[in-house]
């Protein structure tokens, strides 16, 4: 049994798309509709960036895939980008139409996981992401940590853009002009951390191993390495209610029932019909981090926070 789905200009077939994906019952066809749904805007964020896939052929109680080389049986309009590795190159997806999303959900390919960079320029970022990882569910907390980074992000002249993860964090974004490299980048964002773990050390770590977080709320900058990915925004996440990553104007880290996971598949479609998409602009506000750098030495050297 199978389903067809129209999407822009292609048809594209899904099979067993009753298949249960989620605790919730939500199944494939679900899935699949929903990046149909979505896909406009989803795809302003995605295009002419390589992939990761995370799969669940079983639904998300069995086995994860994580794919980073395209499949020889998908279809030829699929796009791809070649990305030379330090052994060998490997053939990512990219996303340029409805249909490629369409047709991974039929692949059950439930999260898009994306570089931050683009295929013309993968030696340069276009966004920084800092990954605010909660320790446990503590949602008043981990809005109010987000607050603080998005402020910080001002403090230094820089302009950021919030995002729920779908699981239990937010992503702080920054559109950036592809002048600095991703060890720059790396760096600037370490150093960021640094502060503000320095500024808040009762609710911020920067200690990458869980036992020795203390409950704090790590600040992750490893997505903003080479080949290191970050979930895209509008990715659905393999957890029970099929939550989405969604990005938020920063006056709702305000609204208390807001948590990481809130948004679902159901829901969002619905939100970006109703309310447009928060980041529409995002790229209209691309910087670079050289007056931000210059800022951020002196504060550090205020703060007296060592290196």
């Amino acid at each position: 049994m199978s389903v067809t789905i129209e999407a822009g200009r292609r048809a594209v077939e899904i099979s067993r798309p009753d298949k249960p994906l989620f605790t919730s019952g939500a199944t494939k066809a679900d899935l699949a509709r929903y990046y149909d749904r979505v896909a406009a805007t989803m795809l302003e964020h995605l295009s002419g960036r390589p992939l990761n896939l995370e799969r669940y052929p079983d639904g998300i109680d069995g086995h994860r895939i994580i794919q980073q080389r395209a499949s020889d049986h998908f279809p030829s309009w699929i796009a791809r980008v070649e990305v030379p590795g330090r052994d060998h190159s490997v053939e990512h997806v990219v996303a340029t139409e409805p249909a490629t999303l369409v047709y991974l959900a039929g692949q059950a390919c439930i999260t898009l996981h994306q570089w931050l960079c683009r295929r013309d320029r993968l030696d340069r970022p276009d966004r920084l992401v800092i990954d605010l990882d909660p320790a446990a569910q503590k949602p008043a907390e981990v809005r109010r940590a987000a607050r603080i980074f998005g402020g910080l992000l001002r403090e230094v002249g820089l302009e950021p853009h919030v995002m729920t993860t779908g699981s239990r964090g937010y992503h702080v974004t920054v559109a950036l002009q592809r002048r600095a490299a991703f060890d720059e980048v790396r760096e600037f964002a370490r150093r960021l951390a640094r502060l503000a773990a320095g500024r808040e050390p009762r609710l911020f770590t920067n200690e990458q191993r869980k036992a020795k977080r203390e409950g704090k709320i790590l600040i992750d900058i490893q997505r903003n390495a080479y080949a290191h990915t970050s979930v895209a925004p509008y990715a659905v996440r393999a957890r029970p209610n099929a939550p989405v990553a969604t990005p938020l104007h920063w006056e709702e880290l305000d609204d208390s029932p807001t948590r990481a996971d809130r948004w679902t598949v159901d829901e969002v479609p619905r939100r970006l019909e109703r309310d447009g998409d928060p980041w529409n602009e995002i790229g209209r506000h691309a910087q670079t981090l050289a007056a931000p750098r210059r800022r951020l030495d002196e504060l550090i050297a205020e703060a007296g926070i060592g290196e």
